[in-house]
């Protein structure tokens, strides 16, 4: 009598997939960026990441126009359980077990498991390398080399509860471009021409430009042009934080997600090709400015043909904490590679009062000491 076989398994889902119990407690495992292992924190016990997805090895580029088209394979997509926001509208992936939380954006209660994200899979991540206690200080620090900043507030701070941990999303996009242009080439040159003035005649040299039109191509092939695809926190913030060492790029294993939580995208893949091609078109307008060459330049026509487009979906790492000092919130990130620290400025109203009633008085003094000596 033939065995009858086992039933395959079933696949895991997207929940399954980011939880990770220590196989001697049961407990769950964290990733700790310092020591780069999953740590069960209950019975110390450690695991190594393992890489796992059809990627492993490499970090495989997806097809964008199979994607405007919705013709990327399942395996590309996956359903995430979400928290929204009700203040900044974020959606955030916490831990399977916490039922209700802060929002790590603008600390806003949340009641966690609210809805389910439908998108594309991260295809890498760059692993937080920096613990929370050294963003903490690169936090501390920073705030206490700000001028101004409430002293109630660097204190809270100090004192105040543990950084949040979160995976911000990110496209990159790749794409090969060919542009021809037509324009001008401004040389400099001078002419000596013979004025009067105060009735004295003077020679003066003054410069002009001879303008020729010029016509060419140039070419350029871009490489992981990032963009931000969240909008939970201002861009400008997130922007400062870079440059990002894209490089040490890890295929995406969700072990290294174990104890973070993960932001959701926001920014749509095709709007976020569409601030990639901005990108894409400044660089393009200072290579054709380079290709005319001269003196000056002027642009009068440029024309790009954009082929070969792929993209990844991918997280980066960012230390994040929200105050609310005086029903006032302030947010403040840290790379979770570099320790570079940017946030909302923080004022004290009494501190500015002060400087410049020190200032007039300083001022007084000088005036009256100046009106002395005369």
């Amino acid at each position: 009598m033939s065995e009858i076989p086992p039933p395959p398994e079933m696949p895991k889902t997207a929940q399954e997939e980011h939880r990770f119990p220590c196989d001697q407690c049961g407990a769950d495992f964290r990733f700790d960026p310092k020591a780069g292992q999953l740590i069960c924190d209950f019975c110390g016990n450690t695991s190594d990441v393992v890489e796992s997805g059809p990627w492993k090895g490499g970090i495989k580029e997806l097809d964008f126009q199979a994607a405007m088209n919705n013709l990327l394979p399942l395996q590309e997509i996956e359903e995430t359980r979400v928290s929204n926001c009700p203040n900044c509208a974020a959606q955030v992936e916490f831990d399977p077990n916490v039922h209700a939380a802060e929002c790590p954006f603008c600390a806003t209660p949340v009641v966690t498991d609210t809805g389910s994200h439908r998108h594309i899979k991260p295809k890498g991540l760059l692993p937080f390398s920096l613990s929370e206690a050294t963003a903490h200080e690169a936090m501390n620090n920073w705030l206490g080399g700000l001028w101004f900043a409430p002293n109630g507030l660097q204190a809270y701070a100090r004192k105040g509860r543990k950084m949040n941990g979160v995976y911000v999303p990110y496209w990159t996009y790749d794409a090969d471009t060919k542009s021809r242009y037509s324009g001008e080439r401004g040389t400099i040159y001078y002419e000596t021409r013979t004025v009067v003035r105060d009735g004295e005649t003077k020679q003066e040299r003054v410069q002009k430009i001879r303008w020729s039109p010029v016509s060419g191509r140039v070419a350029r092939f871009f490489d992981d042009v990032l963009v931000l695809a969240s909008k939970a926190l201002p861009k400008k913030y997130t922007d400062a934080l870079e440059p990002w060492d894209l490089t040490e790029l890890e295929p995406y294993s969700p072990e290294f997600l174990a104890g973070f939580m993960a932001e959701g995208y926001q920014v749509d893949l095709d709007a976020g090709f569409n601030e990639a091609r901005t990108i894409m078109d400044r660089q393009i307008r200072r290579d054709v400015k380079f290709d005319i060459g001269g003196d000056r330049q002027r642009i009068h026509g440029l024309d790009t043909a954009v082929s070969d487009v792929t993209f990844k979906h991918i997280l980066l790492p960012v230390w994040m904490a929200a105050y609310k000092y005086r029903n006032t919130t302030y947010r403040f990130v840290v790379n979770g590679r570099t320790g570079r620290v940017q946030g909302e400025r923080p004022w004290s109203a009494w501190k500015i009062t002060f400087a410049v009633v020190v200032g007039l008085l300083v001022a007084a003094g000088i005036g009256y000491v100046i009106a002395t000596n005369q």
